[in-house]
């Protein structure tokens, strides 16, 4: 059987969203790979690839995408644009039942769209198999960096979104001139690898964190934080990954002997809603408290980390923060203030890489899947809607569906 794909432009996003699910040579290789495959693609005017480089590929561009079967976008499809009876993968960003979302799935189902969400295609043992994560790493370090060198009049470094590449933004890292400071990075993931691989690019050494707490060091340095570095249970000193992971209630965060050793904090840990805050606003007034920059990856708002207020923009990264009193202020305008760096689309400022690295994993990691109808559940675990009803695994959200 035939099978037409769509790739769609990222329509109605301000600022718009650059990025695409699959590269022209993405595209290429998909259908060299599977016979029975023609991929068309949307035009756009702002796509980081252009409409020429998909056409000098062989791709064509088509307006209407009504005889697809299956259609591919980055972010939530505008409502108006949803097509009945077809399979779209996106991020819906409904899984939290946000409330911004609720028309969204429910016309996702009026309409019986088969709805695969990129972020639940995860294996057998839950780890993720497509993201942007690695991307978001990178530049929200990049971000930290090029914030505390602002601060202090140390460097300049050129905004990631300006950069062509991520090569560009590499030649950027000759400019980075640290004074001894110490960096924490939390989280063992995707985006704790993109932000480590920036520091140790740029020559920043990595120590362990028991030692991170104890020495003094000439050098910028920073350490690396798992959960069951900060966490333990209520009653003892014992951390059990699986017990936190399932009841992260009965945990208290250990994160504050770090907190009165660090200048700036890159955080790129998930967050369950039921553990603990790394540190509450009590302590970010505490003499001892030294982190002055934060760099929240995770831009969960009202999350674990207090500081992190609201989201910031890719042209407007950076806000104060007085924990004095909670309020916001224009960035480095009290030296008692901390700076936040929470910019909740951080991948899009990198398009073309993060494109392709995601791109790669759509190739070997989701069609496979998709398109061979394989047995593994793969593309059944990430299906919300089918038939106009929710998935059972998916059911939790009937009430939010209902409003």
């Amino acid at each position: 059987m035939s099978l037409k794909i769509g790739i769609l432009r990222e329509e109605g996003r301000n600022p718009p969203d650059k990025r695409t699910p699959l590269t022209p040579n993405d595209c290429q290789n998909l259908i060299s790979t599977y016979n029975n495959v023609q991929v068309v693609v949307q035009p756009s005017t702002t796509r980081c690839f252009t409409d020429q480089e998909y056409l000098l590929h062989k791709i064509s561009l088509q307006e209407d995408l009504a005889d697809c079967d299956i259609l591919l976008g980055i972010k939530e499809v505008p409502i108006e644009l949803l097509m009945a009876n077809k399979t779209y993968l996106f991020f819906s960003h409904t899984l939290k039942k946000q409330v911004h979302n609720r028309k969204l799935l429910q016309t996702i189902l009026q309409k019986k769209i088969r709805l695969i969400d990129y972020e639940c295609i995860v294996d057998d043992k839950g780890n993720r198999l497509i993201a942007f994560g690695f991307f978001a790493g990178v530049i929200g370090a990049y971000n930290g960096i090029k914030t505390y060198g602002n601060r202090f009049n140390l460097f300049e470094l050129k905004p990631a979104y300006l950069c062509h590449n991520l090569n560009e933004l590499e030649r950027e890292f000759s400019k980075v001139k640290l004074p001894a400071i110490k960096v924490i990075v939390t989280g063992g993931g995707r985006v704790a690898n993109g932000a480590i691989e920036v520091l140790n690019k740029m020559g920043i050494k990595q120590v362990t964190p028991s030692d991170f707490i104890a020495e003094d060091y000439d050098r910028a340095v920073y350490t690396q934080l798992n959960s069951s570095d900060y966490n333990k249970q209520l009653n003892s000193n014992l951390f059990d990954r699986d017990d936190f992971h399932h009841n992260p209630q009965n945990y208290v965060s250990t994160f504050l002997p770090y907190a009165h050793q660090a200048d700036l904090l890159i955080a790129g840990a998930f967050w369950h809603p039921l553990a603990p805050k790394l540190f509450t606003k009590e302590d970010m007034i505490h003499p001892d408290f030294a982190i002055q920059i934060v760099a929240d990856i995770t831009c969960d708002i009202g999350g674990s980390i207090p500081c992190t207020v609201k989201a910031s923009t890719i042209n407007d990264p950076i806000y104060d923060y007085d924990p004095n009193n909670g309020t916001i202020h224009p960035p480095f305008s009290d030296k008692s203030h901390i700076t936040v760096m929470a910019v909740d689309n951080l991948p899009c400022e990198l398009p073309r890489d993060a494109s392709a690295y995601f791109g790669e994993r759509m190739i070997t990691n989701v069609m496979p899947h998709l398109l061979n109808n394989t047995t593994d559940k793969i593309v059944s675990r990430a299906t919300i809607t089918y038939e106009g009803k929710l998935t059972p695994r998916f059911s939790y959200l009937q009430d939010f569906v209902d409003g």
